[in-house]
């Protein structure tokens, strides 16, 4: 890791301020839905208390307020779950930048403080500089812990590293290690690619078509695919403006000896609301839609997974939100899981959720945090939040 990280950085007695991604989904009751986001900050939360820092002062963002304050969208409920998860009192601020927030941090007897969510104030989405100055003011050191917010060029997870010595956290470190090894595997090199669109794939396809052994395409991607092959695809989702692309890409694998492999059967419906008219068919007929890989597929992909020394995830091969057509990618969910020597990195926001939804979260090498973050990473550009820190 070239980036300076915690360890680098001497926390005794020191006010910390810390960029978190607490963005996380909240029931009309307004609970944390899904703590996964909090859990993986812990660590790094951990590290910094037990290096004796004074105080901890935790910055995130929560929704879309658009520089507004938004009584819905404030960190209360995550207060509430970060101390259950902490079994730590923590102190939560209604505001983020000021006199009375610096006064309130002095006066606190709590180690970790919550600020009020960023972005209630516009100048956070803008990157400026008197605002990351005035977070800046809160604390002594700065560490960037997150990733899904890495790809954002905001006051708290860029511009405020040029007021304060800097690092990144250990979630970050291990996002950018494991990311790293998507870019430079060992090889046999397999890529899973799901989801919906071309367009959201088309940059990862372009920057690791050299680096892949071979692509396995699923989900609604796949029937693009299949369309600009002259495959009959019945009335599945595809993107007309993208077939092109499509048929530009499997000719660019094919120059390259990368093997593609595309779904050989269906599970089919007439329409996503009628379960009960599914069946398995090798050509879609007019008048059906494809939903999910077939089980001649699933083997297909479980045979070019078996040789597999690093697999990249990225996406569903099916409707997985469904259960009626969650099949092709539970299965694959399972197989990946019980891979050995294999490095799995899932990636991209409906990828985790597969996960979890499938419980093979521990069993995976790595499943990223960052949706946008870890895609663009994965086509190879370089996100401001991880540049904003120097190197060792």
């Amino acid at each position: 890791m070239k980036k300076l990280t915690v360890r680098d950085l001497e926390f005794k007695d020191k006010k910390v301020i810390m960029r978190v991604d607490f963005n996380v989904p909240l029931t009309e009751e307004r609970k944390v839905a899904d703590s996964t986001r909090i859990k993986m900050a812990l660590p790094t939360i951990r590290y910094i208390l037990e290096k004796k820092a004074k105080k901890l002062i935790l910055m995130s963002h929560l929704g879309r307020p658009k520089g507004k304050v938004v009584d819905s969208l404030r960190l209360d409920p995550v207060r509430e779950k970060l101390e259950e998860l902490l079994e730590e009192k923590v102190e939560k601020l209604n505001d983020c930048v000021g006199e009375e927030v610096k006064r309130q941090i002095e006066i606190s007897d709590k180690r970790v403080i919550l600020l009020e969510n960023l972005r209630f104030h516009p100048e956070e989405e803008k990157g400026e500089e008197e605002f990351a100055k005035k977070l800046a003011e809160l604390g002594e050191i700065y560490v960037n812990d997150a990733f899904g917010a890495a790809h954002r060029a905001h006051a708290s997870t860029t511009t405020i590293a040029k007021f304060l010595p800097s690092g990144i956290g250990l979630l970050m470190e291990k996002e950018i290690n494991y990311l790293t090894q998507a870019l430079n595997p060992s090889h046999p090199y397999i890529i899973i690619l799901g989801g919906a669109k071309v367009s959201d794939k088309i940059g990862i396809v372009e920057n690791l078509i050299d680096k892949a052994d071979k692509l396995l395409i699923g989900g609604a991607l796949a029937y693009t695919f299949l369309k600009s092959e002259g495959i009959k695809v019945g009335n599945s989702k595809i993107e007309e403006e993208k077939l092109e692309l499509a048929k530009k890409i499997l000719q660019q694998a094919r120059e390259k000896n990368v093997e593609i492999v595309l779904p050989i059967d269906h599970l089919v419906v007439k329409e996503i609301s009628r379960p009960e008219t599914k069946e398995i068919v090798e050509v879609i007929p007019e008048g059906f839609m494809g939903v999910d890989i077939g089980p001649k597929t699933v083997n297909l992909f479980k045979e070019s997974l078996q040789q597999a020394k690093t697999v990249l995830w990225n996406g569903p091969v099916g409707i997985f939100e469904n259960p009626h057509y969650a099949e092709g990618t539970k299965e694959i969910a399972l197989f990946l899981a019980e891979l050995p020597n294999t490095t799995v990195i899932a990636g991209g926001g409906d990828t985790a959720n597969c996960a979890k939804e499938f419980n093979v979260v521990d069993k995976l090498s790595h499943i990223s945090t960052g949706g946008g973050a870890c895609l663009e990473f994965l086509e190879g550009k370089e996100l401001p939040g991880i540049m904003a820190i120097k190197d060792k």
